[in-house]
């Protein structure tokens, strides 16, 4: 008993250690966008081709870009940033497999729990913008969906890139969650769905300029 008591006291200073050095390392970024998506989507995929182009945009505009620091949609975001001034951030996690950090960062954490890591996408994000990908990515939107739906976190824009890959979910909650009264109306207004770098941009600028955001304290 007293082991597994010392064992757990141990993890809560790691989780500790964790949450205090990631918050102090990011504690100049001020504002960023998080970029997540599919770490199987390399270079020939054109959805890498559209996050290196976003990340680009909004490192041009003095946005710093915050992915999960791995390969594939996370590499292509960072890679554009690192391209211009603006740092380039990536928050890696330690996993069996697919999760090998890029080089495209200027700014690189590495995490052992994901909810340390996920509520540091978090508190400098002013934006979310989410690219095809699997579970982790499904799991990243709707977290950021429901923090915003419930007010845990001031609203944000939080857009899908990627119609012909969106579209399918976007029917299912209309037809099954809505038509059942799992969700309202107005909570498919949560994340706008567009189909370029561009547009995602533009989106994120917009808030930015109008000032509707406040950084998670």
């Amino acid at each position: 008993m007293l082991e597994a008591k010392v064992q757990e006291a141990w993890r809560v200073l790691r989780i500790q250690s964790e949450l205090v050095d990631g918050t102090d390392k990011l504690l100049k970024l001020g504002v960023a966008v998080t970029v997540f998506g599919g770490a199987r989507l390399d270079s020939t995929n054109r959805y890498y081709h559209e996050a290196q182009l976003l990340g680009q945009l909004l490192g041009e505009e003095n946005i710093p870009v915050i992915t999960g620091g791995g390969p594939g949609i996370m590499e292509g975001a960072n890679r554009g940033c690192f391209a211009t001034p603006t740092p380039s951030v990536g928050l890696n996690i330690d996993l069996p497999f697919e999760q090998t950090p890029n080089p495209y960062q200027d700014i690189a954490l590495d995490f052992r729990y994901f909810f340390v890591r996920k509520y540091l996408f978090v508190k400098h994000a002013v934006g979310f913008v989410i690219f095809p990908g699997g579970f982790g990515t499904m799991d990243e939107l709707f977290e950021a969906l429901t923090l915003v739906q419930t007010r845990k976190v001031p609203p944000f824009p939080i857009i899908l890139v990627g119609k012909s890959f969106w579209q399918g979910l976007l029917e299912w909650m209309q037809q099954r969650m809505l038509a059942e009264g799992c969700l309202s109306a107005a909570d498919l207004n949560l994340f706008e769905l567009v189909d370029s770098a561009n547009d995602a941009a533009q989106i994120i600028l917009k808030h930015i300029r109008m000032g509707e955001f406040a950084v998670e304290e």
